[in-house]
């Protein structure tokens, strides 16, 4: 993969997106950097996965700008679209694994559809993306016979198996306890520099964002309301970001009241 002088992998204008005559997105703008993990935070139902498939081109924004190393990916450009589908990987909240493909089978399936590869050369791409990630003496097996942490490994190596420049990931936390939302952050974190590809990742898991992230962003009512390092994020006073940060704290306040008000008899 040849690196681009292009800054910016990313960049977003005026995003909007809606359904059934209620409004989604509300005009998202955004920049990515090139080679950088990005996370875009917010509180669920407001918009982030919706975000992600807009950029993947699995829903067709409303209104907007998308430009990917500089190129516009407008509805009319089919070429600049095709080169974009080459050039990233969307990693899906559900891991979107073939029950009835084995692992080998699941990791070489981009390869097969996108690239005129020689059969040999997949199976070593594939191979060789197992082995990155651990994985290569689980090639054999179906998804099914593969802990939540392993499926999730077989979907990153799916997601890298074309050497994507830039990795989309929806949720790739959702529904692990800690120390596996830690672990698969962790896991993100050391194949992106790795493999050098640009992450945007969209989570409401604050903590292990802030911890594995360079930039963080805040999506509130379908508009970016906060761009910045995890350091400012901490230490924002942003009305509408504290009030997402710091609800946990919020919550512990208003217990202790209730205890005071209503003690036990």
């Amino acid at each position: 993969m040849e690196p681009s002088a292009y800054p910016v992998a990313l960049q977003v204008e005026c995003l909007q997106k809606g359904f059934n005559g209620k409004s989604v997105l509300r005009g998202v703008d955004l920049e990515v950097p090139r080679g950088s993990i990005f996370t875009v935070l917010g509180p669920s139902g407001t918009g982030k996965s919706v975000f992600l498939k807009c950029l993947a081109n699995i829903l067709q924004p409303d209104a907007g700008r998308i430009r990917f190393d500089g190129r516009d990916l407008g509805a009319g450009d089919s070429a600049a679209q095709d080169e974009f589908r080459r050039r990233c990987s969307f990693l899906f909240q559900s891991n979107a694994l073939f029950d009835s493909l084995t692992a080998l089978e699941n990791v070489a399936l981009p390869l097969e559809q996108t690239t005129t590869l020689g059969k040999l050369e997949i199976l070593n791409r594939s191979r060789d993306a197992l082995r990155q990630l651990e994985m290569e003496e689980f090639l054999d097996q179906y998804p099914a016979q593969l802990s939540g942490g392993m499926q999730k490994r077989l979907a990153l190596a799916r997601a890298i198996v074309t050497r994507p420049e830039l990795v989309l990931f929806d949720e790739p936390t959702a529904g692990l306890d800690p120390l596996r939302r830690n672990a698969v952050f962790a896991m993100i974190a050391k194949y992106q520099r790795h493999f050098n590809f640009t992450a945007l990742i969209v989570t409401h898991d604050v903590t292990e964002a802030l911890v594995a992230s360079d930039r963080v962003a805040l999506l509130n009512q379908g508009r970016i309301a906060f761009v910045g390092t995890p350091a400012e994020f901490s230490s924002s006073r942003n009305p509408v970001l504290s009030l997402f940060r710091d609800s946990a704290q919020a919550l512990g306040e208003s217990l202790t009241e209730i205890r005071r008000s209503h003690p036990t008899p």
